[in-house]
């Protein structure tokens, strides 16, 4: 059995990578929803370091989705090109979720290598955009490259929607894929041929789907990994990680061999309260 593979990275000189770009094009795409507080920050970094300083990004991109706070103006004065989320539902018919703000990311985007980053982080360094496209430019036949973290206990730690559902879940459905130490993380690169050829799930099940169907379409060896440092962001409760953590497993499940989850009724998430919560597990087609 063939396994995703894990790339030791080190500093990266931007003005090679620049270089080995051949004249392809990169795009970071950043979604957000109601992070004025941080994505200023992160911005005008990636616009200052990677944007202005060396070309190695050629379009900054923050998809707005529906904030209701200045994150589409902060976003904007830091130097990024912001997109309101309603612009691509007014062509392409509306969805939610997260993966729904990623697809949509894509549409927006023209780059030949995608970059996705979170907009809550407060630890970006610039050498991550590095790190992830490293892989991609020098090996064409990597994919997908997912960042590594480390989370600090004193912050909160982190990765427990992965470790208690999508690691045991994929043991058992998907042992190719268990080395990813993060495999449900917000900060990865991939060629832009590859994401366009792949459904984009609605919710929180957009991550570990891209990889499971990027595994069964290129193999589990065309996704790597490096090691990008400490990361912290947002630490969410239990009660928005139930939801998360629902949407994750029946994404799977529904991908697994002989699953059927996905074509029943649509399931919901039941508290203990009583109250139900509707899975988002709907589609966005292929852009290809």
């Amino acid at each position: 059995m063939t396994g995703t593979r894990t790339f030791e990275v080190g500093p990266c000189a931007l003005d090679q990578l620049v270089a080995a770009k051949a004249g392809r094009t990169v795009s970071v795409c950043i979604p957000c929803r109601d992070e004025a507080a941080t994505v200023g920050s992160l911005v005008r970094t990636i616009r200052g370091e990677l944007v202005d300083a060396t070309g190695l990004v050629d379009e900054l991109i923050v998809l707005d989705d529906r904030s209701t706070d200045d994150t589409a103006t902060v976003a904007a004065s830091a130097g990024a090109t912001v997109v309101a989320i309603g612009d691509v539902h007014l062509v392409h018919g509306q969805g939610h979720g997260k993966g729904n703000a990623l697809w949509s990311g894509l549409v927006a985007s023209k780059g030949d290598f995608v970059v996705y980053m979170d907009g809550d982080v407060t630890s970006y360094q610039p050498d991550w955009i590095g790190k992830l496209l490293a892989p991609l430019i020098d090996d064409d036949t990597v994919a997908l490259v997912k960042g590594i973290f480390h989370r600090p206990t004193q912050m909160g730690g982190g990765g427990r929607t992965t470790e208690l559902v999508a690691r045991p879940l994929m043991s058992l459905y998907f042992p190719e894929l268990t080395n990813l130490h993060q495999p449900l993380a917000g900060e990865y690169a991939a060629r832009r041929t590859v994401l366009e050829r792949l459904s984009f799930v609605e919710g929180w099940g957009v991550e570990i789907a891209m990889l499971i169907d990027i595994a069964r379409i290129h193999g589990a060896d065309a996704i790597a990994q490096v090691d990008l440092g400490v990361r912290e962001h947002r630490h969410r409760g239990l009660h928005s990680l139930a939801l998360q953590a629902a949407e994750v497993m029946a994404t799977m499940l529904g991908r697994a061999p002989g699953g059927s989850l996905l074509t029943g009724p649509a399931p919901t998430l039941r508290r203990a309260d009583g109250s139900e919560v509707p899975l988002n597990l709907a589609e966005r087609p292929p852009l290809a």
